[in-house]
């Protein structure tokens, strides 16, 4: 629409012309949101109940969501624990096997330390070896003897160096143990703290896991209480629908018999094409009943939230709420009275225009300034526009019916 404005306006349309397009332009763009909103679609309690209803069913969406995450994150945290508790147990072994050996190289340094004592003790029985073996030496009477008796001072003196060497292996070896042994430990309690930051995580886990799920099962509770009242709204909607078809009938008949006999006495005093003796302007058009915009025009439809065929037996205006509501033509109010679904009514007879019998019903207002038998002028204000029935807005819900038959409004202005 736009840019066939642009267009239009480019080719030199006049701009009184580009303007006029302009206005038609939005009052589509604003037919057409109103068209979507459908003021009059269903009761309070039923949109209430069918949006807690589409809530619970998103929201439980999002819990199966949230819920399937926190499973895979616990089923995770559970492989993790048990790789844990594995390597826990191999250190534990390593730990025991190391202490195991730890042990025995204290045995086997005290056994050391016992071999050396008792090889000492026995060299230093018979005097000090250095010296045995130097008087050895002394006493030799040949070159050949010297050598000999050397060698048994070596042998002497090379045990005692062995018995030291052993002893002095043993205790290293001992040392490397005790270290592997504090390695081993402080493995062991590495692994044990994050055995334990891990049991806590997987606690943490598994309680999220506990809260998706009983969010999951409350929401799916929820979803069939929502579920539930909204079906018992729709059906209590569709009671009241009923009910008006009962209410509607009757206007309609009463409607059909106003307009015959007003037609009758129309014929009667030769004034078939004029406004009947309640008076009126000549053109026989019904003036604008309140300053506002088309938001829902008359004409069948499928029902947005019934899914039957009927018909928006009216023009929806919008204008606010306490928008004054004027009378269409002079005319006499005939009924006045409550419906759960349009709220407030009014019901007002003009007479005979362009040759019918034409009457109007105002719907959802506020409040109305007169009342059934009042004689009402063109233009009187005789209203206000408000919300009440099945509405979602502040409007007006205006029917034009031509002998007891709802027409187009927007073919009488």
């Amino acid at each position: 629409m736009a840019a066939a404005l642009v267009a239009v306006m480019a080719m030199g349309v006049p701009a009184a012309h580009a303007d006029d397009l302009k206005d038609k332009k939005h009052k589509v763009e604003r037919e057409l949101k109103g068209a979507h909103r459908d003021l009059d679609e269903s009761s309070g309690k039923l949109r209430r109940a069918d949006a807690r209803l589409s809530a619970a069913e998103a929201q439980l969406g999002t819990a199966k969501t949230r819920l399937a995450t926190a499973r895979g994150k616990v089923a995770v945290a559970r492989e993790r624990d048990a790789e844990m508790q594995a390597e826990l147990a191999q250190a534990e072994a390593e730990l025991a096997t190391a202490e195991a050996e730890l042990e025995q190289g204290k045995a086997d340094r005290e056994t050391q330390r016992a071999k050396v004592a008792s090889t000492v003790a026995d060299m230093y029985s018979e005097g000090d070896p250095e010296l045995i073996a130097f008087s050895s030496l002394i006493d030799a009477e040949s070159t050949e003897e010297l050598t000999r008796r050397d060698g048994v001072r070596d042998v002497i003196v090379g045990q005692e160096a062995r018995a030291y060497d052993e002893l002095k292996a043993a205790e290293v070896l001992l040392e490397v143990r005790e270290q592997q042994v504090s390695d081993a430990r402080d493995d062991v309690a590495a692994k044990r703290e994050a055995a334990a930051e891990h049991l806590a995580l997987m606690q943490s886990l598994e309680a999220e896991e506990q809260a998706a799920k009983d969010s999951v099962v409350s929401l799916v509770v929820e979803r069939r209480d929502a579920r539930a009242g909204a079906r018992a709204a729709r059906a209590a909607d569709l009671a009241k629908l009923r009910k008006l078809e009962k209410e509607q009938n009757q206007i309609e008949e009463m409607l059909r018999k106003r307009a015959l006999a007003a037609l009758r006495r129309a014929r009667a005093q030769a004034r078939a094409h004029s406004r009947s003796q309640l008076g009126g302007p000549s053109s026989g058009l019904l003036a604008h009943p309140v300053d506002g915009y088309v938001t829902s025009p008359f004409g069948y439809r499928i029902h947005p939230i019934y899914h039957y065929w009927g018909l928006h037996d009216g023009v929806d205006f919008g204008g606010g709420c306490g928008t004054p509501l004027k009378a269409a033509a002079p005319g006499r109010v005939v009924a006045s009275y409550w419906s759960d679904v349009y709220g407030h009514r009014l019901v007002v007879d003009h007479g005979v225009l362009a040759g019918k019998g034409i009457a109007t019903i105002y719907n959802h207002a506020s409040s109305y300034t007169v009342g059934v038998g009042a004689q009402v002028s063109e233009g009187q204000v005789i209203g206000y526009e408000g919300d009440t029935g099945w509405s979602t807005g502040c409007h007006l819900h205006f029917t034009v019916m031509a002998n007891g038959q709802a027409v187009d409004p927007m073919n009488w202005f």
